[in-house]
């Protein structure tokens, strides 16, 4: 958390945010009142910080490691310019801590060259639109992170994933497995390309995907920039 954020929480009147979330900043929130909800109840919980702060609170709305990054930024600014200007609640989006950026450092320096960053998620977006930027992500040699990797209903995509990567790079390839990123359960582990699928992966998990130029070294993983040694 930054502590822009980490303020903006003890600034606020009420915390709004998904259940889970809440249940990780407790230190924080400390007895401030919240609105929380559940999976897929996202237009209703934004909907409530709105109409929260069209009634003069001043709201925190807790959303993932960096709120523009699969978080909620996006859905607060659409609902909020629903209203005219001079009534509509002033929105400011505080850039967090990504996933991505965590899970990165902890293995190295796996993004040091351009990269994707792609949600397998299926529930928002058809699986054959994933697929298709996998593929095409695949083809130009980016590094490719992957949220929302695996649930538990949802076992086959990233095998998908998997044989779409191996037309295209070594199945030496690294990559990088973390879980739990800078949170107290933390772990990360490096596999490779032909067997990452064997490792713990869950919806807590970020996958890396090293490029054609990726390498491990003392156990961590570096994609080289192309600077002359």
């Amino acid at each position: 958390m930054s502590p822009r954020a980490r303020k903006a929480i003890e600034s606020a009147d009420v915390v709004v945010g998904y259940d889970t979330y809440l249940k990780l900043a407790t230190e924080v929130i400390g007895n401030k009142e919240t609105f929380g909800s559940g999976m897929m109840q996202e237009i209703e919980r934004c909907q409530a910080a709105v109409d929260l702060a069209l009634n003069g609170k001043n709201i925190a709305v807790i959303s993932s490691g960096d709120p523009g990054i699969y978080g909620m930024a996006g859905l607060i600014l659409e609902l909020a310019m629903q209203h005219s200007s001079d009534i509509r609640p002033e929105v400011t989006v505080i850039p967090g801590i990504s996933a991505v950026s965590a899970a990165a450092a902890l293995l190295g320096a796996p993004l040091m060259h351009d990269f994707a960053v792609i949600s397998l998620s299926n529930l928002l977006t058809p699986w054959e639109v994933i697929r298709k930027r996998v593929e095409m992500a695949a083809a130009a040699d980016f590094v490719i992170a992957l949220y929302n990797p695996k649930s538990v209903k949802r076992v086959t995509q990233i095998e998908e994933v998997r044989e779409i990567l191996l037309q295209h790079r070594p199945a030496t390839t690294p990559v990088g497995i973390v879980h739990h990123a800078t949170r107290p359960e933390e772990k990360q582990v490096i596999a490779t390309l032909d067997n990452f699928t064997q490792e713990f992966i869950d919806m807590f998990s970020l996958v890396i995907i090293g490029n054609s130029q990726t390498v491990v070294r003392e156990g961590r993983m570096i994609t080289p920039r192309g600077y002359q040694l």
